[in-house]
């Protein structure tokens, strides 16, 4: 069963319009993003993995050698390049893309490898500040769902709707490993749990926009939930604030 609480008073700002913004939080592989797609699909929003964004500017920095070999990341030379990222997504036969610099990169942003790095890439300021500018101006006509670490507390926090999602670290381990194997990546269980708490410290630590439950969020811990019980949670939710 789920398990749902008030990260505090729940209240809503709910604005009297056709569409809202919808902000889903929480942390990596606590199925946000399945929910988030399932649901804009449902009610003819539009979505937008800001996660991806964040793993598209990894990937960028892997392939021009920004990321050392020891790990670490040349923020300066990174943040020299931003005005040379371009991030888009489009949607064909497979599903929604993403575009880097025109170039469908999906599949190269999902891999362990660029998981490794992706933390420390997203904890640099400019980085964030640039990737908050492009959520905005994707959010400006509403009728968006949008999952990250901070849509509700940073990019979006007057969102009508905000939910933050959470599972045990060996629920969402499992859950990134299965995914994984299935697209025929070669990891073990025990890297994908190290790589999952490494990132969940870099993400809850890291002094620009931190992870957090926003105050006036709706807490959801769907370690026990089969994706269908988590969809069907998330619309009951959507329905039960756009009706009133």
């Amino acid at each position: 069963m789920a398990q749902q609480q008030s990260c505090s008073t729940f209240q809503l700002n709910y604005m009297n319009s056709d569409k809202i913004i919808i902000a889903i939080d929480g942390y990596s592989s606590s199925g946000k993003s399945t929910m988030a797609r399932k649901l804009a699909k449902t009610i003819g929003y539009r979505y937008i993995d800001s996660g991806a964004m964040y793993r598209a500017v990894t990937l960028y920095a892997m392939r021009h050698g920004i990321i050392r070999p020891d790990g670490s990341v040349d923020a300066e030379s990174l943040v020299d390049s931003l005005p040379s990222i371009n991030i888009d997504f489009r949607v064909d036969d497979n599903g929604q893309q993403t575009m880097l610099n025109g170039e469908i990169v999906e599949n190269e942003i999902r891999t362990l490898e660029v998981s490794n790095h992706v933390s420390p890439v997203a904890a640099i300021p400019a980085v964030r500040h640039s990737l908050v500018r492009m959520q905005r101006e994707m959010g400006h006509t509403k009728g968006i769902v949008m999952d990250g670490r901070d849509i509700g507390t940073v990019v979006f926090p007057d969102a009508e709707m905000k939910v933050f999602c959470n599972a045990t670290p060996e629920r969402r381990a499992e859950r990134r490993f299965k995914e994984l194997t299935a697209k025929g990546t070669s990891v073990t269980y025990e890297d994908v749990l190290a790589n999952v708490m490494e990132r969940d410290h870099i993400d809850m630590t890291r002094e620009e926009s931190p992870l957090r439950c926003a105050e006036d969020a709706v807490a959801l811990d769907n370690s026990a939930m089969s994706i269908d019980e988590q969809n069907d949670w998330l619309l009951n939710l959507y329905n039960s604030i756009t009706t009133k």
